[in-house]
């Protein structure tokens, strides 16, 4: 199977990162790619809670969502939109952050919300607090798919070892982890965070990212790591991005799955304990 990973640098503006990923996504096609990955945020990077009020929708109103599933009809593909900032229904005032797998007929075969809100401080300057504007959402969730059972994840998710556990051993052969990324984390904590959950669970990991200086009209402007990178089940990286836009192209093997699981079985034995108390 070849997947390709679309590592973009969204702006604030929806409409014109529609055209960049659907640009892309024809190249990718083009190149042999049967599933197509974008990441965390395709549709708008911005930190302006006004902004995004002025330009984000509802999901059955999305016009990114509504383009990217035409996308992935006319091309005959699968499609993870990393995730999408939505609007939320009434009372919640907080946006979403939500992920989708889009069938090559162009169907939602699933959706998931982030689970785990990046609120945290990572230097003196740069700080983040993703669940004042962000609701989190409450379930983990696994799609099948023809080539596979995926588990979705997006970005800080990645810290959060149990919920990619609890994915693998539910079934799925792959996880998926489109981001962000921090520029103050991502040299010392992307890669090997991606690696690590490879090892530990024998599934492949696809994670595409932002990168690179986004262009904002309002607000505060953000940066990105980049480094789009596929991991192998041993945790081999197959695939680093770099830090340039564009679309990367790599053929897994499902095999390798099974390969690595039946060389470390560590998925079949977990042990009840008591403590620490």
């Amino acid at each position: 199977m070849r997947v390709a990973l679309l590592q973009i640098t969204s702006s604030d503006d929806p409409q014109d990162n529609l055209r960049t990923v659907s640009g892309l996504m024809q190249g990718a096609v083009s190149d042999g790619a049967g599933f197509v990955l974008t990441p965390e945020v395709t549709n708008c990077i911005s930190n302006s809670r006004s902004h995004q009020r002025s330009v984000l929708h509802h999901q059955k109103d999305d016009p990114t969502l509504a383009g990217l599933r035409n996308d992935a009809a006319r091309l005959g593909v699968w499609l993870l939109i990393g995730s999408l900032a939505l609007r939320a229904d009434p009372p919640e005032e907080r946006f979403l952050n939500r992920s989708f797998l889009i069938a090559p007929n162009g169907d939602i075969a699933a959706w998931y919300d982030k689970l785990h809100m990046f609120d945290v401080q990572v230097t003196e300057t740069e700080t983040f607090r993703e669940s004042a504007g962000f609701a989190p959402g409450d379930r983990a969730v696994l799609a099948p798919t023809p080539f596979g059972k995926i588990g979705m994840t997006i970005c800080y998710d990645l810290r959060f070892p149990y919920l990619h556990r609890a994915l693998a051993q539910a079934g799925a052969d792959i996880l998926t982890v489109p981001a962000a990324f921090s520029p103050a984390t991502g040299p010392m904590h992307w890669e090997p965070l991606l690696r690590a959950r490879t090892i530990e669970t024998g599934c492949f990991v696809l994670a595409p990212a932002q990168v690179g200086q986004h262009r904002v009209s309002t607000g505060k402007p953000r940066t990105t790591h980049g480094h789009s990178l596929v991991v192998s089940p041993w945790g081999e990286v197959l695939l680093d991005a770099g830090q340039r836009p564009g679309a990367c192209c790599v053929d897994l093997s499902l095999s390798d799955v099974a390969k690595a699981r039946h060389k470390i079985p560590s998925l079949q034995h977990d042990r009840q304990f008591s403590g620490p108390s």
